[in-house]
């Protein structure tokens, strides 16, 4: 795997600001390896969230009281850092907040999807989506009739493009993909996708859950039109996320929730909606998560996405160096000295993924089991689950050797 250019990072240091990284479960500490399911969250961010309920909590954008205000001014400044951050030079009237990257896909297919799609239309996914993206388009493609077709993963777990330019065609209105698939690692050529999509008319959407967190991102170069994240993959609180999109596409497109805060005038006969991005964030938003996602948001600008992005290649080739040194692991996703990002979804042989994080978590050891919300792609791999390990800025190769000596453990159980 080839390295980037750029400091390494002082993870002990990073480690001091997550105390639930001291935890010891009978007597082992706790090794963190589900970080593409949720990251965990320093202290400043912590302390952020803190600080806006013991001195702001008030509502914003409806008050003239010094509280609301002081809430209203660092609510909106936070939808401009998280544009700024994913380069949408529109800043906040281009960023949604939303609660996680699955409500931007539901906004996105109900908001544009249900009034643009019908009989005739298609809609391209890749046999690697998230669920998040798989079932939304799915099921608007059941309500308005459009066809969803899927672009074929080789069996080295890349996109194939030749039969990308063949399925996406003059019929195709959108294109939803993962920047990174949270499964195989593979990192998607977004870039090349949004080309193809742009050269037939269509809207590409692009799930960067697992990108956001770990790499530059740059909306604007990928030429996304629609580009989602969420907040608590990346330091952030839960029940957060944010939504790209180009400006002149959510002008064009009806709200999804209906209620006060998105609303501009009100009569008993019609109503009007609010400027962007307020018309899609109805109701009483999330303020607090909001600024604090900002906080995190600042927290990894001063580690350097670009340093983030090379830890973790590092840590995952790691990872894949130790598993393959042994012949009854299977990994998944692009081959050892590939690019790839932060995570290994593997296999034991006779041992059922579910039973070996059980054995793994008797050695205070957190990693993932299942499908990873990519039923379908699973199917096409022949195993019903997975394990995984995902890495993130305070995980060492220290860690890995345990997860690796709990794979030993799992083995002998099994012989």
């Amino acid at each position: 795997m080839k390295a980037r250019e750029s400091a390494p990072l002082d993870v002990e240091t990073i480690r001091e600001d997550f105390p639930i990284l001291q935890r010891e479960f009978d007597g082992e500490q706790v090794v963190y390896l589900d970080n593409a399911a949720t990251t965990h969250t320093p202290d400043p961010v912590v302390d952020a969230i803190a600080h806006y309920y013991r001195h702001t909590n008030a509502n914003v954008h409806r008050g003239l009281h010094h509280l609301s205000q002081e809430a209203s001014i660092a609510y909106e400044d936070a939808h401009d850092k998280l544009a700024e951050f994913v380069g949408a030079s529109g800043g906040r009237e281009e960023m949604v907040f939303t609660k996680n990257t699955t409500e931007s896909e539901n906004l996105v297919a109900y908001a544009w999807g249900l009034n643009e799609l019908g009989p005739g239309d298609e809609i391209v996914l890749t046999e690697m989506e998230h669920h998040a993206s798989l079932v939304t388009w799915q099921q608007i493609g059941k309500k308005t009739g459009a066809d969803v077709k899927y672009i074929r993963v080789d069996e080295d777990g890349r996109l194939d493009m030749d039969h990308a330019k063949e399925i996406i065609t003059d019929d195709t209105e959108m294109v939803s993909v993962l920047h990174v698939s949270n499964t195989l690692g593979t990192v998607n050529p977004v870039g090349d996708l949004a080309d193809i999509a742009h050269d037939h008319g269509s809207l590409i959407f692009v799930d960067g859950a697992q990108a956001v967190p770990n790499q530059p991102v740059d909306v604007e170069a990928i030429d996304a039109d629609f580009y989602a994240f969420s907040g608590h993959k990346m330091l952030g609180p839960t029940g957060i996320g944010g939504l790209y999109g180009k400006k002149h596409l959510l002008e064009e497109m009806e709200p999804f929730n209906y209620g006060g805060m998105m609303i501009e005038k009100v009569t008993y006969e019609e109503s009007s909606w609010h400027d962007l991005p307020w018309k899609f964030e109805a109701g009483t938003p999330v303020i607090a998560q909001g600024i604090a996602l900002a906080e995190a948001v600042d927290y990894l600008e001063d580690l350097g996405m670009e340093n983030i992005q090379r830890h973790e290649e590092q840590l995952a080739a790691y990872a894949q160096d130790r598993l393959t040194e042994f012949d009854d692991i299977e990994i998944y996703g692009p081959p050892v000295g590939e690019e790839r990002a932060g995570l290994v979804a593997f296999n034991l042989d006779s041992v059922h993924a579910h039973d070996l994080a059980s054995i793994l978590n008797d050695f205070a050891v957190a990693t993932r089991a299942g499908d990873h919300c990519t039923q379908p792609l699973h199917d096409k791999l022949g195993v019903a689950a997975s394990a995984r390990a995902s890495f993130y800025v305070y995980n060492t190769r220290e860690e890995i050797d345990r997860l690796i000596d709990g794979i030993d453990a799992a083995r002998e159980l099994f012989a």
